[in-house]
């Protein structure tokens, strides 16, 4: 394999689609729920739907992925089936408020969730698939890049389209994850040891025995080994990821009611967090090749900490709620680029544990433990 800047760009559009919706759903859907007057807490649960498939999919899609064999490789035939099926499920989710048809959108929001579940980690394995081990922190890099810009668009253009009918955002999201994810199998081309040639028939009863015993080899791998690189490192990551995602679950809640600070504001600067983490994503990958995966992320969560211990430090010491909102603005922006250099090369270092059969496992297996404890307030 050789390392090609451009088709990681290209392949970086599939996490670019993935990446535009789910800020999309995560910001509305919680309101339109609202309209069918549920609770908090049940809105909540709905909205973990996706943490559920995750954990149950993401291993098994990976692993199967693994072990298919088509026409046009390995990895493609779940973006082909899953992004379409995927995008038509969320654009109808206005629809079935639009018809307050309560079991109706919560039957669409279930397969939504499966069906990007279902490609979800087939994508990702395309970068370990198409990168030689040494460039992958900066493939990496390219592929959050991709990512952030995607989020950042579904904030920034998801505002207007919302004022003018709140099923625009929904529908131009679906579109644009079609396209992103359809780039992707027309200009990435797999090996042609994962292809089979035309008139060769899969077995499917083999293909998922096989899925299953490598399912339970990666499990082994992680609980029984004694090499335990594999299980510290899925640990941390469990624990980083929880840590961050209650920063950012709750974080507006604390500039609202301890600080003063509207929780507008208190979302801006998480959007700086996102926004230098994003920048510094091409960067972080190849300090990640340059002096080594492990010392990068543990610069990184040393940046992270510290600028937490600031943020709580400020918050004693400044009474003064405008000035406090300028150094948290500031202290986040330089935290975005701590996270990511913990975050670009974590992946890379996972998958660089395992031989090339099974990356798609492992793929499935850092982003199922990723969690992403979905804590949402609904709005």
């Amino acid at each position: 394999m050789k390392f090609s800047f451009k088709r990681l760009l290209l392949l970086g559009f599939g996490f670019f689609g993935i990446s535009l919706l789910w800020p999309l759903y995560n910001s509305y859907v919680p309101i339109f729920l609202k309209d069918f007057n549920l609770s908090s807490t049940l809105i909540g649960f709905v909205m973990t739907i996706d943490n559920i498939f995750a954990i149950i999919m993401l291993p098994l899609l990976g692993v199967l992925s693994d072990q298919t064999r088509t026409r046009l490789g390995r990895r493609m035939p779940y973006i082909l089936v899953g992004a379409p099926l995927a995008a038509i499920t969320f654009s109808l989710i206005p629809l079935t408020r639009s018809w307050q048809l309560l079991w109706l959108m919560m039957l669409n929001i279930i397969f939504m969730n499966f069906f990007m579940a279902l490609f979800r980690s087939p994508v990702i394995a395309l970068m370990p698939d198409i990168t030689p081990s040494e460039y992958r922190s900066q493939a990496n890099g390219v592929i959050n890049f991709m990512g952030g810009v995607g989020a950042l668009l579904a904030f920034f253009a998801g505002k207007p389209l919302y004022d003018k009918n709140y099923a625009l955002p929904l529908y131009v999201g679906a579109i644009v994850m079609v396209f992103s994810q359809m780039l992707v199998v027309l200009f990435i081309k797999e090996d042609e040891k994962y292809r089979i040639k035309t008139g060769e028939k899969i077995k499917f009863e083999n293909v998922y025995k096989k899925t299953m015993v490598e399912l339970s080899e990666n499990l082994k791998d992680v609980f029984k080994s004694k090499e335990k690189s594999l299980l510290m490192m899925l640990l941390s990551i469990l624990l980083w990821f929880i840590g961050y995602n209650g920063l950012e679950t709750f974080f507006t809640s604390y500039a609202k009611f301890q600080m003063g600070i509207k929780e507008s504001t208190g979302a801006l600067v998480l959007g700086f967090f996102s926004l230098t983490f994003m920048l510094f994503a091409i960067p972080a990958g190849f300090i990640g090749s340059k002096i080594g995966r492990k010392k990068t992320m543990t610069i990184g969560l040393i940046v992270v900490l510290a600028i937490l211990v600031g943020v709580f430090v400020s918050s004693l010491v400044i009474e003064d709620p405008g000035l406090l909102t300028k150094v948290f603005f500031v202290l986040f922006a330089l935290g975005g680029f701590g996270w990511a250099m913990v975050n670009v090369n974590s992946l890379p270092t996972i998958v660089d544990m395992t031989v090339e059969e099974k990356v798609g496992g492992y793929t499935g297996l850092y982003y199922a433990i990723q969690l992403r404890l979905n804590l949402k307030m609904a709005r």
